[in-house]
């Protein structure tokens, strides 16, 4: 064969390749871009295009007149993907400079997650800052928007509001109580990102994000504030150790002022102490000592052998029960009335008296009113106290007429002062505001409970005189109680001391409860606690308008 003849061979047998090459590519290029087309872009689609969530606003937290309690502020985050960031000197600099950890903080993260693909360098941040970072063009670097809760009243209403984490879910407080409402439900959108996970189109919006509930509270912000600085101011002058303070509306239930001493900043990302968290106001039980008289005192009355001038021997100061000594505050008080008995807060008296009583009768009364069970606040954490129904020796009825056999929350007993107020009617507590009042439930006679109002009313003007206001009538009742040590007795150093009243008197509008836990510079009531409730009291009747009913207009 000549040299043409195979030369002309092996160009023929390349076209044919190139040929049947040729073909092939185009059957494959009708493949991919008919017969398979639907099935490649599907292919596609999964691999550039994400759902992501997008964060919910939270609800606004308010009290009763919208002032905010607890806001949501637009922040953003600075996250990294380690496999895709180039950790040299030059970006890591870049990034210590703008976002305040070190190189080596920084780098040690990196390392740690080497293996990830999402990790957070640095959260919560302002949109300013975190554009400065985008700034940078690091590959790797990105950025997210999120919301941060922000409390304008810092620690004026810490323990009432609580908190939230980092992840904008509720820690304490009524932003826990009402996470689910608040925290709302993320939107969803659908974007396509390109081979390194940028963001490079927005495709639609699968479900629109949305922003959770507002929380209309009872607390009205102005007495909460002035509650919050007396309790503070007495919290310090007498060197306690902690103070709580409710004030409760009469007529709905409802809490208008709510604070805690000592207290934290919600605001600052430190933790905060421990002890400083909680609310007090319903997880801390104490017995309630001489709050307790009056109860047991219209106890007495509603058995209707006595009334509230009808004597009482108190002679000689002290008498035995059971082998055990119960003595009065103050010596002997003599043959004084029913009345006299709880203005000189006589345990002798009032002892003698519930011992005339049918013996469960004080606890189903004490029961009634809300003593031993929660208060339908709905707060987290709310404990409700101890009311044990004993087989009752004469002296087990005795400490409980004058409030030794029992425990409870500040506000337990503010919510049973309440009901005396009202006239002997129960209303559950309220921590959010109502549009209605709820229907009240009668725990003791109308007339009783007037009676046991001027009884009270009697005590201010002769025993506490300090916490008498100005221009109002004020019924109430101081109670001092000894702590137990840890092997169960009675510390003679250690007291609680608190005081429940309610004003103004012929018609009450308002209930004030006082605590202050382990007062070292004196712990008598009368003399510690009544002027701050004076200037609760006073303070809350002025900002709600509420026209005095003293006729001489005096204190």
């Amino acid at each position: 064969m000549s040299f043409y003849t195979r030369h002309t061979w092996r160009w023929v047998i390349l076209l044919i390749c190139l040929g049947v090459a040729f073909f092939g590519l185009l059957l494959r290029f009708v493949q991919l871009t008919v017969i398979d087309r639907s099935f490649l872009l599907k292919q596609g689609d999964a691999r550039s295009q994400r759902i992501i969530e997008r964060p919910a606003l939270r609800g606004m937290i308010t009290d009763r007149d919208h002032y905010p309690l607890a806001i949501s502020t637009r922040v953003a985050s600075i996250w990294i993907d380690p496999q895709e960031f180039v950790a040299d000197s030059n970006n890591l600099k870049a990034l210590s400079a703008l976002l305040g950890d070190s190189t080596v903080v920084l780098q040690g993260r990196l390392k740690k997650n080497n293996s990830k693909e999402f990790v957070y360098l640095k959260r919560h941040i302002s949109p300013q800052l975190s554009q400065k970072v985008m700034a940078l063009q690091l590959p790797g670097v990105h950025s997210l928007h999120e919301y941060r809760r922000y409390y304008p009243e810092a620690d004026v209403t810490a323990q009432l509001i609580g908190f939230t984490n980092i992840d904008n879910q509720g820690q304490e407080g009524m932003e826990l109580a009402y996470n689910q409402s608040l925290e709302g439900v993320p939107g969803r959108e659908k974007v396509s990102k390109d081979g390194v996970g940028h963001v490079v189109a927005l495709l639609g919006t699968v479900r629109a994000e949305e922003p959770g509930k507002e929380l209309a509270l009872s607390i009205d912000h102005r007495i909460q504030y002035l509650a919050y600085r007396y309790l503070a101011d007495a919290v310090t002058r007498v060197d306690a150790v902690a103070g709580s303070v409710i004030v409760l509306d009469v007529k709905t239930g409802e809490v208008l002022a709510m604070a805690n001493v000592p207290s934290y900043n919600p605001n600052q990302t430190t933790d905060p102490r421990i002890d400083s968290l909680r609310n007090r106001c319903v997880t801390d039980t104490f017995e309630p000592g001489s709050t307790t008289k009056a109860f047991s005192l219209a106890n007495v009355l509603a058995q209707g052998k006595y009334t509230p001038d009808s004597l009482v021997d108190t002679n000689p100061g002290w008498m035995v029960l059971n082998g055990h000594v119960v003595r009065d505050p103050e010596g002997n008080d003599g043959v004084i009335n029913m009345t006299m008995v709880l203005v000189k807060s006589s345990n002798v008296g009032t002892a003698k008296l519930t011992l005339t009583t049918p013996p469960n009768s004080l606890w189903e009364l004490l029961h009634k009113v809300g003593y031993g069970q929660l208060t339908g606040s709905g707060f987290p954490g709310e404990v409700k106290g101890s009311l044990p129904l004993h087989k009752w020796s004469d002296f087990t009825l005795a400490t409980l007429s004058f409030g030794y056999s029992l425990s409870a929350t500040p506000l337990q007993v503010a919510n049973a002062y309440a009901s005396i107020a009202r006239g002997g009617i129960k209303m559950p507590v309220s921590l959010v505001k109502l549009e209605h009042p709820p229907q009240g439930e009668r725990v003791m006679d109308a007339k009783i409970a007037q009676e046991v109002k001027l009884m009270l009313e009697a005590v201010v003007d002769q025993a506490a005189v300090k916490a008498q206001v100005p221009g109002y009538r004020v019924l109430g009742k101081t109670g001092t109680v000894r702590m137990l040590d840890p092997t169960g007795h009675y510390d003679e150093k250690r007291h609680i001391a608190f005081f429940a009243g309610a004003a103004p008197a012929s018609d009450p509008r308002l209930v004030v409860m006082v605590v202050l836990q382990e007062p070292h510079k004196g712990y008598y009531s009368a003399q510690i606690l009544a002027p701050v409730f004076s200037q609760i009291m006073g303070g809350a009747l002025r900002v709600l308008d509420i026209a005095p009913d003293k006729a001489d207009n005096k204190g």
